[in-house]
């Protein structure tokens, strides 16, 4: 594979020191066009950035959280990050796994620990976990799989593992062979900061100075055959617009190439690091009204792409941007190896970054539920093969809907029966049997009663 960079740094970068400011008729004109979920080019989008004032702002949020509803509902995914490894070798300006970071305690954890951190996120109520891996050439593909299932083959009491996603280093195409053979679900690599002479400036040493090999590193697990793949940028490296942009050019060069683009967009924000000077001064400021236009026009450029929210931020804060395209969570998480057995403890000197958002997930659950949200536990799609091309085919047909719905609100039962407090448990009862009052009368509603009354008797892991 010839490797060259799809991402147009010289028009990017004209576009945003350019900084035309775009025209309410403009604006409008494209948000009507994003209504239709058709998605957006590189000028419409950067359009959207430009627009100025309240009034079209507003619009934008009101498009975004309009195409939110009508492909996702009022759901949520919910999941936890598993850190297996803080051992990195790269040397990574704004992370406080760097290299170089002599405070650091550095830990892998044994399979058996693995086991343990899964059993004590299964005695939650978690269902799917992304597992993370420090990049460091010591790690083998094998020795990654055999950390996985470990953590597949954890049952503890009616808790599972459904869904197993892993953030790693970049592998070549034969050992991304390898890792598909695991059972995971999606591959997620973050580019960091897609404009090259800012990567080449944070990235300082290790094999994540190669930013062309990062870049294709979708690429190689496609063709490797994962076909459910994520990206993402971490915000505050470079100009915002310009890493929207360049996220799009590079879902617009998946899709090209293999029919598909990233079945999720993650958009973290830095936070600080210990051992990072970094991150305690990002170079660019992501103001929270920044950070909203953010979600609101990736909603709408991209309408069926996942689009992942993580604990960085702080509770009301994300509940803010749950209404403007936000499709999964993650709750409860803690960023360090053998975190969640170390829940009561706070170890500054282990974590990658400083968490936002400390609640545990049943209050994640309860406040998810209070606002009016399904918080979802749902892997049906994975298990039943409507990943990659066939998910967005069924999604863009309306069809996911059907089933992601019933879904949903059958693994939010399970949570509700199996680990809920009392004050979720009310909340959560009282939202399952607003959206039964919502559902038509139809054999999929017949077949949904049936299946959610076998849940409350007990019965587990039924879905569509």
């Amino acid at each position: 594979m010839e490797y060259k960079d799809f991402i147009d740094q010289e028009y990017l970068d004209g576009l945003v020191l350019k900084d035309k400011k775009s025209t309410k008729e403009e604006v409008r004109e494209i948000l009507k066009k994003g209504a239709e979920k058709n998605g957006l080019n590189v000028e419409e989008t950067f359009a959207l950035m430009q627009a100025d004032g309240d009034d079209l702002l507003s619009e934008i949020f009101e498009t975004a959280g309009k195409i939110k509803d009508e492909i996702y509902g009022n759901r949520l995914v919910v999941f936890a990050p598993l850190y297996v490894t803080n051992v990195c070798g790269n040397i990574c300006a704004y992370c406080g796994f760097r290299a170089d970071n002599k405070d650091l305690f550095r830990r892998t954890l044994t399979m058996d620990e693995i086991k343990e951190e899964v059993k004590l996120l299964e005695d939650e109520g978690h269902k799917r976990v992304l597992m993370v891996y420090g990049e460091h050439p010591q790690f083998k593909v094998d020795w990654i799989k055999e950390t996985i299932e470990a953590a597949y083959s954890v049952k503890s009491g009616s808790g599972e593992m459904r869904r197993i996603n892993v953030n790693l280093a970049p592998l070549d195409t034969e050992d991304f062979k390898i890792l598909k053979s695991s059972g995971i679900g999606t591959y997620q690599c973050f580019q960091e900061t897609y404009h090259r002479k800012t990567y080449d400036k944070v990235h300082i040493g290790g094999k994540k100075k190669d930013y062309l090999y990062r870049l294709y590193a979708l690429d190689r697990a496609q063709d490797a055959g994962i076909d459910d793949i994520a990206m993402g940028a971490l915000f505050g490296l470079y100009n915002w617009r310009f890493e929207v942009l360049a996220m799009l050019q590079h879902a617009f060069h998946l899709e090209e190439v293999y029919g598909v683009g990233p079945h999720t967009i993650s958009f973290p924000r830095i936070e600080p690091a210990m051992g990072s000077d970094l991150s305690e001064h990002p170079p660019v400021e992501i103001s929270n009204k920044d950070f909203m236009k953010i979600v609101a026009i990736l909603r709408i450029a991209v309408p069926y792409t996942g689009l992942i929210l993580s604990t960085r931020e702080n509770a009301s804060f994300r509940r803010e941007l749950f209404r403007l395209g936000v499709s999964q969570i993650s709750a409860g998480s803690r960023t360090y190896p053998g975190a969640y057995h170390d829940a009561k403890c706070n170890k500054p000197d282990m974590q990658q970054f400083t968490i936002g958002d400390t609640r545990n997930l049943d209050e994640v659950i309860r406040d998810v539920a209070e606002h009016g949200f399904i918080p979802s536990f749902c892997t049906s799609c994975y298990r039943s093969g409507r990943t990659g091309a066939n998910f967005m085919d069924e999604a863009k047909h309306g069809h996911i809907h059907t089933f992601c719905q019933p879904n949903a609100l059958l693994t939010f039962m399970e949570y509700l029966k199996d680990y809920a407090s009392e004050e979720t448990g009310k909340i959560g009862y009282a939202l399952i049997e607003k959206e039964m009052n919502k559902m038509e009368e139809s054999n999929m509603k017949k077949l949904f009663l049936e299946k959610l009354n076998k849940t409350k008797e007990g019965k587990r892991d039924l879905y569509f």
